[in-house]
């Protein structure tokens, strides 16, 4: 009896999949990490699904294996990833079995939801709705593997020796914040659509070779400082957005 057509699928096209499970494992591990009180490891883990989150779209890209289901299956990886992981390390890691318990859950719980948001409207814009999430050469809001590393600037504070310097109303402020940025639509930097000047390329080689090193021999203090420089890129996104359209 001969086979459907559509019965057989090419390796090839199972490789992005696989790829996001990989990402799906690294957050189970960051979990995993977070709940004995590795938070170094479960920071690395993090680090590896943002990593594995950029490689899959790109194979996927490279491979022509682009489906439904791989979008499907990333929009689900990028929630518990960036969404849930995030938060479940925070929740551990400054509040935990303390009297500010409530307020960190609460945060985290802000977290995962704008987090939700965004991929919902995500998916949306895949399929052609109104909603978008890019525009000129911006994202609308902070995307979520952003929205993870933002987030978790009072973990990279307190690798960094700040442990003592604990402010946990500030902080759950401040994760709430960086969620609601996730479903605003203020626009920013994307990296992928950037361009420089020629003249300007050995000086983008040279920040990428610092930023490296700098990941590799401080870690936490790169993160901080990057963090602090999108945020910082913010207001000239948006201002450079709005000349665009009155042009």
């Amino acid at each position: 009896m001969t086979e459907p057509a559509n019965s057989r699928i090419k390796l090839r096209h199972m490789v992005p999949s696989i790829v996001t499970v990989f990402a799906i494992c690294a957050g189970m591990t960051s979990v995993r990490m977070s709940l004995d009180g590795r938070i170094e490891m479960a920071l690395y883990c993090i680090l590896l699904a943002v990593f594995l989150d950029a490689a899959d779209g790109k194979l996927a890209r490279f491979l022509d294996t682009a489906s439904p289901f791989g979008a499907e299956l990333d929009t689900l990886a990028d929630f518990f990833n960036f969404g849930i992981v995030p938060g479940m390390l925070l929740y551990n890691t400054l509040y935990i079995n303390t009297a500010y318990a409530s307020i960190g859950w609460l945060a985290t719980l802000v977290l995962a939801v704008c987090c939700a948001l965004r991929l919902a409207r995500f998916n949306l814009s895949l399929h052609g709705e109104t909603a978008t999430l890019k525009k000129d050469d911006y994202f609308v809001g902070v995307p979520a593997p952003a929205l993870a590393c933002l987030a978790l600037m009072p973990v990279f504070m307190y690798l960094n020796g700040f442990e003592n310097a604990n402010f946990p109303v500030l902080q759950a402020l401040y994760i709430i914040c960086i969620g609601f940025l996730a479903v605003s639509t203020v626009p920013t930097l994307s990296i992928k659509h950037a361009s420089i000047k020629r003249a300007h390329l050995p000086y983008a080689v040279m920040s990428a070779v610092i930023l490296v090193v700098g990941l590799m021999v401080y870690p936490w203090t790169t993160l901080i400082c990057v963090n602090l420089l999108y945020l910082a890129s913010m207001p000239f996104t948006y201002r450079a957005q709005r000349k665009s359209l009155e042009s």
